[in-house]
């Protein structure tokens, strides 16, 4: 099995590194044969003076120069999961290499108009981009094919509690091409029961919602028998992640403390969100006047909307958005969340939710200091009241500024449960550090082109979820 997990890791690692490669010897050859000349030639005033030599790189330079562009596509790939194959989708896979793609050539262009200190022509790389994304959508199709064809699904064992299995299996399900639960057992079958079942050559063992003596258990039941597992964290699990080591004594000491930023965390994260929203303002102000305009010749209503939420400890602030629903849509002020199919939803407003627009207004928020880029979202107060009462957790999520996107945007779905999107958010601010808030918001790119994260929540799912709150919190 070790060997196994050994090999399906070195088959991804090396179709990853061939496709990089092969995107690397696209740009270099246009390096070469095109900018190299270019920033190679005399720069010559319009009155016939020279006005500066061209830049003359030997063997060593453009191997540096190529080798950059490795590096930068690199970092970009490994930062947006582009080198995944076999644990992504393949869709996902190619949506990860364009944005990859995208920040390589742009940064690799303006490095080569610093050459020739004066920008250079775009369209050879316009042409370098178009010749990457066919070899991307290619390989990537055609690498993720033949590992799903060399490797099969992983299959599962499922271990579980008291409660119904329907939703972890689905999110498993969801994945199988990675995944195929082949047996599902519930613990009240007997921990010896459980423990044989573990033995009949699994790929791995999840453990879901099991009370923690239990699950312990079983845990250093499957380490000892070198069985890999998987396992829903609780929100004590999540706190632990942020813990501090101790070397205080001779055993090992975690000390998880109240959660505060330092004064240089807070100045940078601040200092990020102005010269962001600021930046992102000035670019999408043609956007916004667009969007205001169509908001307006569709109903004649008001082009923004202002809602009551709350950021941290609980502090309230009026969000600013587009308005993508009908005029009083919610007159009788009665807090209710977006579901598929919402008729309340304009024609316009469908358009802006999909593609994030509504959204853009949210930067004078930010610029105001009400919030900041990354955060947990801002919820309404009466919301906020439902949630902790089966959620007196849901509280901890407050104590840091909310955002315009955050942990549980990029990592979650529209619809995933308060429950798992509260974990998510605790997984942020327990990990918090600048370098996370920079890769978040590369990451927010990528979401944005994938409808499944602006679904709204099936009518039925709405109840179901707030009862799954009641039921997990008296689990726990």
């Amino acid at each position: 099995m070790k060997q196994m997990e050994s090999v399906k890791r070195i088959a991804a690692l090396q179709m990853s590194l061939i496709g990089v490669l092969l995107q690397t010897a696209v740009y270099a050859f246009f390096w070469l044969r095109v900018y190299y000349p270019i920033v190679n030639m005399p720069r010559i005033s319009r009155d016939g003076y020279l006005l500066g030599e061209g830049l003359k790189l030997y063997f060593r330079g453009h191997v540096l120069v190529i080798l950059i562009y490795l590096v930068l596509l690199w970092f970009f790939s490994n930062t947006y999961g582009a080198l995944k194959i076999g644990y992504q989708k393949a869709a996902d896979l190619f949506l990860s290499q364009v944005f990859s793609l995208i920040l390589a050539d742009v940064i690799s262009y303006f490095q080569i108009s610093l050459m020739r200190n004066w920008t250079v022509p775009v369209l050879p790389m316009v042409q370098v981009f178009i010749i990457q994304l066919v070899i991307s959508f290619v390989w990537t199709y055609f690498s993720n094919a033949i590992y799903h064809k060399v490797f099969p699904p992983r299959e599962l064992l499922l271990i579980s509690g008291e409660r119904p299995i329907d939703e972890i299996y689905e999110k498993f399900k969801s994945r199988k091409e990675k995944y195929t639960v082949r047996k599902c057992i519930r613990l009240a079958e007997g921990m010896d029961r459980v423990k044989e079942e573990i033995l009949n050559n699994y790929g791995a063992v999840v453990l879901w919602d099991i009370h923690s003596a239990e699950r312990n258990e079983l845990l250093k039941y499957c380490y000892n028998n070198t069985i890999r597992v998987y396992v829903m964290p609780k929100i004590p699990d999540v706190l632990l992640m942020g813990a501090e080591q101790l070397h205080l004594v001779d055993t090992p000491v975690l000390m998880v403390r109240e959660y505060a930023m330092t004064f240089a965390q807070r100045f940078f994260k601040r200092t990020i969100d102005v010269v962001c929203a600021l930046l992102l303002t000035i670019v999408t102000s043609p956007i916004m006047l667009i969007t205001a305009l169509a908001i307006k010749l569709q109903d004649g209503g008001p082009v923004l909307y202002r809602q009551r939420r709350c950021t941290m400890h609980q502090k309230g602030f009026d969000i600013i958005k587009f308005r993508s629903m009908q005029v009083g849509a919610e007159a009788d002020g009665v807090a209710r969340l977006s579901t598929v199919g919402d008729e309340r939803i304009t024609g316009v407003g469908r358009f802006i939710r999909r593609v994030r627009i509504d959204e853009l207004p949210q930067l004078f928020n930010i610029l105001k200091g009400e919030m900041s880029f990354i955060g947990p979202r801002p919820e309404r107060p009466e919301i906020i009241a439902e949630y902790l009462e089966t959620m007196p957790e849901f509280a901890y999520r407050m104590r840091v500024k909310a955002g315009l996107a955050g942990y549980a945007q990029v990592y979650g779905k529209y619809n995933t449960t308060p429950y798992d999107k509260l974990k998510l958010d605790l997984t942020y601010i327990e990990n918090y550090s600048i370098w996370l808030d920079l890769k978040l918001m590369l990451l927010t790119l990528k979401i944005l082109l994938q409808p499944e994260s602006t679904e709204g929540i099936e009518k039925t799912q709405v109840t179901a979820q707030r009862r799954e709150g009641e039921e997990r919190i008296h689990a726990e």
